[in-house]
């Protein structure tokens, strides 16, 4: 089972697992995937690459870290990652 962190919702997975599944994407792309709405989706992407389980790789474009990768994988507590400068 996934251990999720207190700072993250339940979009977080699925913007993840969109990400792991279609490669590099902005908010707009995820929400055209099924994920939350782009507007959600850019401030929880912001807040996962805040915590190195996705990176911006471009402004609005991010890609998932093996951090994330661990973390879909049920290999990576979340709650034990601090939050990146």
């Amino acid at each position: 089972m996934r251990q999720p962190a207190e700072w993250m919702v339940p979009a977080d997975d699925r913007i993840l697992e969109l990400i792991r599944e279609n490669g590099n994407l902005t908010p707009g792309a995820i929400e055209a995937f099924g994920g939350p709405v782009a507007d959600h989706a850019s401030r929880r992407a912001k807040e996962l690459s805040r915590h190195g389980l996705l990176d911006q790789i471009h402004r609005g474009l991010y890609a998932i870290t093996d951090e994330g990768l661990a973390y879909l994988d049920e290999e990576l507590d979340a709650s034990e990652l601090e939050p990146r400068d």
